[in-house]
């Protein structure tokens, strides 16, 4: 068994029919640009119901019909925000937890310290985040965290946290769920090691068209060049 065997999107993905929302933070594999993903999926029609809208550098989830929407209490936050020389990617509101926290002094840690997982059981679904900090000359650093149910009852909360220096042609993925299932099995173990290519496009694509047809619901993939912060993006939304 190769502990460090680092695969593809597509190994994790294809054929998966529901790992719930997910997000990749690495480096390419020319070691000039920083990579984040971040997608959802959707079993109900409320989950469905949802598209990614940019604003400038912020990305915000919206319903794509306002008048379906069952309880906007999970389904609507800000997974991206950008503040100075850090980019927060997270699948819930804790988004904005985290950087209330960083502006005003604190960290990555003590703002998820606040946090716990979702109050849905039987799933009780981990709240995962990133942080990316580009003040390293050369590179950068990013922080994953997720926060999960200690037990089938939602007694208490468990909080990992996971700190990488970025290394060429490396990300980490983490998601929700292992699989579908009924409760939802939660994702567990450290953030899996993925290749990460040097295109944006490679990367959007090889995420998206390997996500379950039926229950993808919207990607962003975005590529920041670490040499001069200049950012691209990519935008899909199955709703249109």
């Amino acid at each position: 068994m190769d502990v460090y065997e680092t695969k593809p999107m597509k190994e994790y993905l294809s054929g998966n029919p529901y790992v719930g929302r997910g997000l990749v933070i690495g480096r390419s594999e020319d070691g000039e640009k920083a990579a984040i993903a971040y997608f959802i999926m959707g079993r109900s029609e409320n989950s469905r119901n949802r598209v990614f809208v940019e604003q400038e550098d912020d990305l915000m989830i919206k319903p794509f019909d306002e008048s379906k929407v069952e309880d906007p209490s999970l389904i609507i936050y800000y997974p991206i925000r950008k503040i100075d020389h850090e980019i927060i990617v997270t699948n819930g509101d804790q988004t904005d937890t985290i950087e209330r926290y960083r502006i005003e002094g604190g960290s990555f840690e003590d703002a998820l310290m606040t946090r716990e997982f979702e109050p849905d059981g039987p799933n009780w679904t981990p709240r995962i985040s990133g942080v990316l900090n580009f003040e390293e000359k050369d590179g950068f650093r990013y922080k994953i965290s997720i926060l999960k149910s200690l037990d089938a009852e939602g007694s208490q909360c468990s909080r990992y946290f996971f700190n990488y220096n970025a290394k060429a042609g490396l990300g980490h993925f983490i998601h929700t769920y292992i699989t579908d299932g009924d409760p939802i099995p939660t994702f567990m173990g450290e953030p899996e090691r993925v290749l990460i290519p040097d295109s944006i496009d490679d990367f959007t694509d090889e995420i998206w068209n390997n996500l379950d047809k039926d229950n993808k619901i919207s990607l962003y993939t975005r590529y920041v060049d670490i040499a001069t912060g200049k950012a691209e993006n990519r935008l899909i939304n199955k709703n249109k």
